[in-house]
């Protein structure tokens, strides 16, 4: 398993971006007029300031509901929990950074827009007209325009056929929702690859105590030696053998018992001699 990692400085990039995201559209809603009339170029013709309110999704995307302006946010803010719960889950799981990274992008993004639709139709008071309550349905400030084509939509093209398009308008919120996403989809054999690589030199680590073990077996004679009894059998003089002590000579004290039987001479063959 591969070592666990400390999920605060990715949660201190999704902090940043979110101050960086609510930073940018309060100066917006401050100093800008919605609309071509407040409308700023930054590069050129095809990259803009363009203040609009989206209540709806990312990229100006709606829910054609009555309650899907409150049902979008509800879902927003369970998917900011996850995505956050999942984020810390990886980080101590080891995960690769670059993953990590992504998903701290992703999350700083669902929580911008979260803070947008669930405060701002109280704080800004930009609830849609008729919305049942101001609460949860705050309108996203979007204002980046990147105008490279606008014009209608050709016949032929089933669904949007005939209709009026203009490039999507975006914050930074959504920027960084798009780029963890396409993050995730381009790099994902890296990142895979990545936490394998990690795991895979933690393994080795772990196993070179062993093969050092092994190697001074090898190169050690020591180690090659057929294993020895600890005991020999005992000798006649009843002392034991053992590798560490070479044999002991007997007593000095001869035993009371002689060691082999005495042949005793009767008094006729004394007499005979």
């Amino acid at each position: 398993m591969n070592q666990s990692r400390n999920p605060t400085p990715y949660l201190v990039l999704s902090l940043l971006l979110i101050v960086l995201d609510q930073l940018s559209k309060f100066l917006v809603y401050k100093y800008m007029e919605p609309g071509f009339s407040g409308q700023i170029p930054l590069i050129g013709n095809w990259l803009k300031l363009h203040y609009v309110l989206n209540p709806g999704m990312a990229f100006g995307m709606q829910l054609g509901h009555e309650y899907g302006k409150l049902f979008l946010t509800l879902f927003r803010l369970v998917a900011m929990c996850a995505i956050g719960w999942y984020l810390i889950h990886l980080a101590r799981s080891g995960a690769s950074k670059g993953l990590l990274w992504a998903l701290a992008m992703i999350l700083a993004g669902a929580v911008g827009n979260v803070i947008d639709s669930t405060f701002y139709g109280v704080l800004l008071k930009n609830a849609p007209y008729g919305s049942p309550t101001p609460w949860f349905h705050g309108q996203v400030i979007d204002m980046i325009f990147v105008d490279f084509w606008e014009g209608f939509i050709p016949e032929w093209i089933p669904v949007w056929g005939g209709q009026y398009y203009s490039t999507p308008i975006f914050n930074i919120a959504d920027s960084c929702i798009f780029i963890g996403v396409c993050s995730i989809l381009i790099f994902q054999g890296s990142f895979h690859s990545d936490y394998k690589d990690e795991n895979q030199n933690e393994t080795d680590h772990n196993n070179e105590p062993q093969q050092h073990n092994d190697s001074l077996q090898d190169n050690d004679p020591e180690y090659s030696k057929e294993p020895t009894s600890n005991f020999t059998e005992t000798d006649h003089y009843g002392v034991i053998e053992t590798p560490d002590n070479p044999p002991i000579s007997p007593t000095e004290e001869p035993s009371p018992f002689p060691s082999r039987p005495i042949k005793l001479e009767d008094d006729e063959t004394k007499k005979e001699s």
